[in-house]
């Protein structure tokens, strides 16, 4: 009788996977060997592909690594928290620790040790991305591979390698790839603790998810229905232990996830940052509001408002994922992951509850499906990173589906199963073409990888049929490799082009060419964006280890003058726009979420000339323009607004006591709408401070009003 599940190592190759293994007593010379063979009973093949698949992704997210200049946002607190425990503790964006970043700290933690360790700089922040995204592909192969073997731990792998949005976001200092690394290392947990039915590795699994909510806080538990209702179901244990358990691996989870919430909210308001992003000063409030269900619902208040955020991935909707901005950062292989689901899931109907491959097809499919819905129906902010979190998902499910596929079509009945694997090769094929088609004449990278996935597609389906019909092995192994073409041509494409882009980073990061759809297109569009090469060039050194790098990084030493071509027609105006950071040598550094302040190179060095022993160099209205001065004068700026302008962290009592003690002189008042400043701190200052005119620092012979006031002591009464 044939059996349609699939075997426990690889068909095909069993007779060729044993070979001679290391000396039973497993010295360091064996072990070291094992590491780059892999374990005696792997095919020969499994382990150098396996190397393969983690260089290449190595040369992906690393490639050109001093073009990858990042989110400026944390960038700058990351810097900040080189300069001060305080700051590093509670993820401010300041030195001076009056606000702090929008999310919790623990990425901003990962970057700042490398930073301290190695100096501030380009490739030290881009190091523990690099390796985590790397991490996160030898995991889940890792995972894969033990339920469903190398051919599927591999395909999973590469998948996952080469997942477009997934490469732009691991070339950035977002916190996401800190993200998908903690989530997968809990699904690692939670296998475990399904096949033995042991305690300690769901407390594990609990507490690698309650470090992936001190990276980005609610979006970490997207995954949690799905791990306590695989346990519930398949774990090897009765039903009282399994509920038990689950019990003590909450609290587990809350204790991981809360406790620096509940030391930040304890802490005195007087002697701690603002918790930027918050309406109410408290990490609890930015939990449940900006980054909870202000995500899903809209952000205008602390329990959301539907429609209230800003898309930088198209309008909320179940086809969101395919549209022209989102389609080719992570759709490529969603069709052959649905239908791999379907069949994996009616391919294992009659197993056991505890059958370890179903309960990995749940984890990988409840992965997908929960995140697709949570980000395709999103009505608050949504970035198309975000999606990099649903990757493993769809890789897992290319991989174990395509092996599950591949076995019951050559070995099924042609009634039930003869068309299930042409079909999803097909369908996926068809939609990687179209894909391609949007982004024709974005140049010969696309044109390439068009004709090489339809191709391959065409040469997989027929070739599968005729293999089937004709009973060949070899053709149907030729077929499936074909396949594997077919399906990721069009995202390696896209992955390549992430890498080569040194634009493709910053606020907003993605892959491949410009869509021109809506707000944040594809390949560097849309708002936000990394500072450009040369911004923020300074004289001076730059800090040790930055290799004089394009980040906007601090000088090392004392102030610096004006680099030579700065712009002066931009000197110190006020501008709304797409973005908001410092204004030098004619750019403007990387976007924030509407209007903002430019700022020249010679106004920071007027600046940093009268500062006066001031703790801050400057107050300012949004994150961005003081993110974009920090990284140019390595001084602490204030950011009176937080990152939309909004947030009350800036009150007048407040001013007044900074002015008062000596620790702020200068601000700058703009009048812009919802990123403006506070209008009665913009009325008191215009009444009580001195206005500095542009004369006081250009050297253009044209002089105007700039909105910088210099506060004195005297000035408050």
């Amino acid at each position: 009788m044939t059996t349609l599940a699939p075997p426990t190592r690889d068909e095909g190759v069993r007779q060729h996977s044993h070979r001679a293994g290391p000396p039973a007593d497993g010295g360091i010379k064996a072990r070291t060997r094992r590491l780059f063979t892999g374990p005696p009973d792997d095919p020969r093949w499994a382990r150098p592909t396996l190397w393969a698949v983690l260089v290449l992704a190595v040369g992906l997210y690393a490639w050109n690594v001093s073009s990858i200049t990042g989110n400026t946002f944390y960038n700058a607190a990351v810097y900040s928290g080189t300069k001060s425990w305080k700051a590093f503790f509670f993820g401010a964006l300041d030195s001076g620790s009056f606000i702090t970043v929008d999310k919790p700290p623990f990425a901003l933690w990962v970057m700042g040790i490398s930073a301290r360790v190695f100096g501030f700089g380009t490739w030290q922040l881009a190091l523990p991305m690099v390796a985590l995204g790397t991490g996160s592909v030898a995991l889940l192969y890792r995972m894969v591979k033990r339920d469903f073997g190398a051919v599927a731990g591999t395909v999973a792998a590469l998948a996952l390698a080469l997942t477009p949005i997934t490469v732009a976001i691991t070339r950035d200092t977002n916190p996401d790839p800190v993200l998908v690394f903690l989530m997968l290392l809990g699904a690692a947990g939670l296998m475990k603790a399904v096949r033995g039915g042991r305690l300690m590795p769901l407390v594990w699994s609990a507490v690698a998810i309650g470090f992936a909510f001190n990276t980005k806080m609610m979006q970490a538990y997207v995954v949690l229905p799905v791990f306590f209702l695989v346990y519930l179901w398949a774990a090897n244990a009765s039903l009282g232990r399994r509920i038990r358990n689950l019990a003590v691996a909450t609290v587990a989870l809350v204790v991981s996830s809360a406790w620096w919430m509940v030391v930040v909210d304890l802490w005195p308001t007087s002697s701690r940052p603002y918790i930027g992003g918050s309406t109410d000063n408290t990490v609890w409030d930015l939990v449940i509001g900006y980054n909870g269900f202000g995500r899903i619902f809209g952000a205008s208040s602390s329990t959301g408002s539907a429609g209230n955020g800003a898309s930088f991935g198209g309008t909320a909707s179940v086809y969101r994922m395919f549209n022209d901005i989102m389609g080719g950062q992570i759709s490529w292989l969603i069709p052959f992951a649905a239908i791999a689901l379907v069949g994996g899931l009616v391919l294992r109907g009659r197993a056991p509850r505890t059958d370890a491959k179903r309960a990995a097809l749940m984890l990988w499919g409840g992965w997908f499906v929960v995140h697709y819905l949570t980000f395709a129906l999103a009505e608050g902010t949504f970035h198309p990173y975000y999606v990099t979190a649903m990757a493993p998902g769809i890789a897992a499910l290319a991989g174990i589906g395509g092996v599950m596929l591949y076995r019951a079509f050559r070995e099924g009945s042609a009634a039930k199963w003869g068309w299930v694997l042409p079909l999803a090769v097909a369908v996926s094929a068809v939609w990687a073409v179209v894909l391609l088609q949007r982004v024709s004449g974005s140049g010969a990278l696309y044109t390439v990888a068009e004709i090489v996935a339809g191709v391959a597609g065409a040469v997989s389906v027929l070739g599968l049929l005729a293999g089937r019909f004709l009973k060949r092995q070899r053709l149907l192994g030729f077929a499936a490799l074909a396949a594997v073409v077919a399906l990721l041509a069009g995202p390696a494409a896209y992955s390549v082009s992430a890498a080569m882009t040194a634009s493709n980073n910053g606020t907003n990061p993605t892959a491949g060419p410009s869509t021109g759809g809506g707000m944040g297109g594809g390949g560097g569009g849309g708002m936000g964006g990394g500072a450009p090469s040369g911004t923020g060039s300074r004289s001076g050194s730059a800090p040790t280890g930055t290799g004089g790098q394009s980040m906007g990084e601090p000088p090392a030493g004392a102030n610096g003058s004006s680099s030579s071509g700065s712009s002066s027609t931009e000197s110190g105006t006020e501008a709304s726009g797409a973005g908001s950071g410092t204004q030098s040598s004619g750019g403007q550094m990387g976007g924030g979420a509407g209007g903002g302040t430019q700022v020249s190179s010679e106004m920071i060095t007027y600046l940093e000339k009268n500062q006066d022993g001031a703790t801050w160099l400057l107050a300012v209205a949004t994150d961005q323009t003081a993110a974009s001065i920090i990284l140019e004068s390595g001084q602490p700026v204030i950011s009176m607004g937080g990152w939309s302008g909004t947030d009350n962290a800036m009150t007048l009592a407040k001013l007044k006591s900074l002015v008062k003690s000596g620790q702020l002189h200068y601000i700058i008042i703009i009048s812009d709408g919802g990123q403006g400043t506070n209008s009665e701190i913009a009325t008191w200052v215009e009444k009580n401070g001195t206005a500095v005119n542009s004369s006081a620092y250009s050297s253009s012979s044209t002089t105007s009003s700039t909105g910088l006031y210099r506060l004195d002591t005297s000035d408050v009464s």
